[in-house]
């Protein structure tokens, strides 16, 4: 089977600095179903850490969503900065900032979880 675009994209060069960015500007921004949600906030991250936006297939649930981006799965424990990761109670999708947290947009502004809340994660570049 071939590779997937999303299974060849590399991490730019400046992605710690584009992750920040985000990251700083997402601090107090709320939740919002429609415009700023797990989901946009994911695909907010992916873009800051390859330079691209993945293509996916709106599906029934939040990881088959992920999955359909065609980024590896691996276990959280051994997710770095800018991979995903799907949380859960309640379920959501949340960017690795640091070794052992991940940050996931809440209703005031980026909250903060250690990894060990978290079921899945995906390698991003």
């Amino acid at each position: 089977m071939a590779p997937t675009a999303a299974l060849v994209q590399q991490r730019r060069a400046d992605w710690a600095v584009r992750l920040a960015a985000l990251l700083s500007a997402a601090e107090a921004r709320p939740f919002d179903l429609r415009q700023w949600n797990c989901a946009s906030f994911a695909l907010a991250a992916v873009e800051a850490v390859t330079g691209n936006k993945p293509r996916v297939k709106v599906l029934p649930s939040l990881e088959a969503s992920a999955d359909s981006a065609g980024f590896p799965r691996i276990a959280p424990a051994y997710a770095r900065a800018g991979d995903i990761v799907l949380a859960s109670d309640p379920p959501r999708l949340g960017v690795v900032v640091e070794a052992g947290r991940a940050a996931f947009v809440g209703p005031r502004g980026l909250t903060h979880a250690p990894l060990t809340e978290c079921s899945i994660a995906w390698r991003i570049g």
